[in-house]
C-alpha cells in the first residue's frame, strides 16, 4: 500500500526533469534553528506517554545537552521543541526543561482549546515567551475536523490567534488538511503550521486525490499557513532512502505551492533515529536546500522560523540573526 501510494504522489506531484543535477552544499556560513525536536525522559517518576517501553531505540533521555552535541557540528544555533505527551503537567515539565538550557528558543505544547480551563492554563504558559503555541491534530485519537465544528473550540483558537501564538498540525493526510482549511476560515488571523507534511499519506483515489491537491493549493493562498519540512525520510519499498533525488520531486511540488517565505527545517528528532540518525537525516534537507539560492536556503533555515514563531533570542548566536535595523539618517 505504501509504495503505490507513493508512486501515485510521485507521478502527480514531481514536476522536475529526473536529469536535473543536485547541487551538494549549502553555505557553510548559514547558521540552522531547528523548528522540530521532541524532548522527554524516561526516567522520571511516573514515566512517559511516548514512546513505548519497547520501542528500543526512541525509549532513552532526549534531552537538549544530547541533542546540541549532534546538532551543534551542523550548524544548528537553536531549537523549538514540540510536546510529545498528553499530559496537561507536562506542558510545565517542558517549560523548565527549556528554560534551563538556551540553545531552545521556546516550545510548542499540548492543551485542548474546547476544555474549561484552557484560557487559564494558556494564560499561565503564555507568561513565558517560550511557549510560541499548541499542537493538535491526527495524535492521541483526536479529529481536528471534528472539533472545529465545536464553538468552544474555535474560540480557544481564536484567544490563541489574540496571543500572537502558533497552531501546528500533526500527521497529515486529507482529512487533516481540509480540517485545516475549515480552521483557517474561522480564525484567518491565526498562524498555522503544517508538521511533517513531506511525509503525508496522500489519497490513491483519483478523486480524493483531486480533492486534496485542490485543498493544499488553497490553504497555499493563505498567507499564514507554514509548512515544516520535516520527516522527509521515508522507506521506499520496505528500505530507507538516503537518496535524495528520491524526495525531491515531492519536495519541489511544496515549494512551488507555498514557496521560500513559508517552508522551514524541523528534524524531527529523537523520532527521526527510526529512520536514520542525526547526521543522514540534516544530510537530507541539506542536499535539498542547496538547490536553491543563498537567500532561500536562509529562509529555510532559520528567517521563516522567526516570521512563524516569533522567537526571541537567548544566545549571542541566535541573537546575530536578529534583521538588522537601518539607521536612522
Amino acid at each position: 500500500m505504501e509504495r503505490r501510494a507513493l508512486l501515485k504522489s510521485a507521478a502527480a506531484l514531481a514536476f522536475a526533469t529526473a536529469g536535473e543535477p543536485l547541487l551538494q552544499a549549502v553555505s557553510p556560513a548559514i547558521p540552522v534553528v531547528d523548528a522540530h525536536i521532541h524532548l522527554f525522559d524516561p526516567t522520571r517518576p511516573g514515566g512517559i506517554p511516548w514512546p513505548e517501553k519497547t520501542d528500543s531505540v526512541l525509549f532513552h533521555p532526549a534531552l537538549p545537552p544530547r541533542y546540541s552535541r549532534l546538532a551543534q557540528p551542523h550548524g544548528v544555533v537553536g531549537a523549538i521543541a514540540v510536546e510529545c505527551s498528553s499530559w496537561l503537567v507536562d506542558n510545565f515539565w517542558l517549560l523548565d526543561v527549556v528554560e534551563k538550557n538556551p540553545i531552545m528558543l521556546g516550545f510548542i505544547g499540548d492543551l485542548l482549546p474546547d476544555t474549561p480551563d484552557f484560557a487559564a492554563t494558556l494564560d499561565r504558559l503564555h507568561r513565558s515567551p517560550l511557549v510560541l503555541g499548541i499542537r493538535y491534530g491526527n495524535l492521541w485519537s483526536r479529529d481536528l475536523g471534528a472539533a472545529v465544528k465545536n464553538t468552544e473550540f474555535v474560540s480557544g483558537l481564536k484567544l490563541m490567534a489574540q496571543a500572537g501564538l502558533v497552531l501546528e498540525t500533526a500527521n497529515p493526510n486529507a482529512a487533516l488538511i481540509a480540517a485545516v482549511l475549515q480552521v483557517a476560515d474561522h480564525v484567518p488571523d491565526l498562524r498555522i503550521v503544517l508538521d511533517h507534511l513531506p511525509h503525508a499519506e496522500v489519497p490513491t483515489d483519483d478523486a480524493a486525490l483531486a480533492e486534496y491537491e485542490s485543498n493544499l493549493r488553497e490553504l497555499s493562498h493563505r498567507p499564514k499557513i507554514f509548512v515544516k519540512g520535516s520527516e522527509i525520510v521515508r522507506r521506499i519499498d520496505s528500505r530507507v532512502s538516503l537518496d535524495v533525488s528520491s524526495y525531491k520531486g515531492a519536495l519541489d511540488r511544496l515549494w512551488d505551492l507555498f514557496g521560500e517565505d513559508r517552508i522551514f527545517f524541523g528534524s524531527d528528532w529523537p523520532n527521526s533515529d527510526s529512520l536514520a540518525n542525526f547526521d543522514d537525516t540534516f544530510g537530507i534537507a541539506r542536499k535539498y536546500i542547496a538547490t536553491r539560492s543563498v537567500e532561500a536556503q536562509q529562509k529555510y533555515f532559520w528567517k521563516n522560523s522567526m516570521t512563524v514563531y516569533r522567537w526571541k533570542p537567548r544566545t549571542p548566536e541566535q541573537r546575530q540573526l536578529r534583521p538588522k535595523i537601518p539607521a536612522t539618517p
